[in-house]
């Protein structure tokens, strides 16, 4: 299973094929090589092992976040609890 995690792009390295992205307030370098269409500063991006493999709206950039907000507070809970 893979997972994709999307990601806002804060800048753009044309040279070198490569953006700067945020992730959940965790900023790093990812490969631009698989997208066709220049990258644009504020555009959401899915990001799997350093790549960007697609883009997409900020809607869903939004809803996906949020799920993956929700599934790490579960696993903090559950953590939790075992540790009790």
């Amino acid at each position: 299973m893979c997972l994709c995690i999307p990601s806002c792009v804060v800048s753009v390295d044309i040279d070198n094929a490569t953006a700067k992205v945020e992730t959940l307030g965790v900023i790093r370098e990812v490969s631009i090589s698989l997208i066709e269409d220049p990258v644009i500063v504020g555009e959401h991006l899915l990001i799997h092992v350093g790549f960007a493999i697609s883009k997409i709206n900020q809607q869903e950039a939004e809803e996906n976040l949020k799920m993956y907000q929700s599934l790490l507070n579960e696993m903090e809970q559950d953590h939790m609890q075992v540790m009790l």
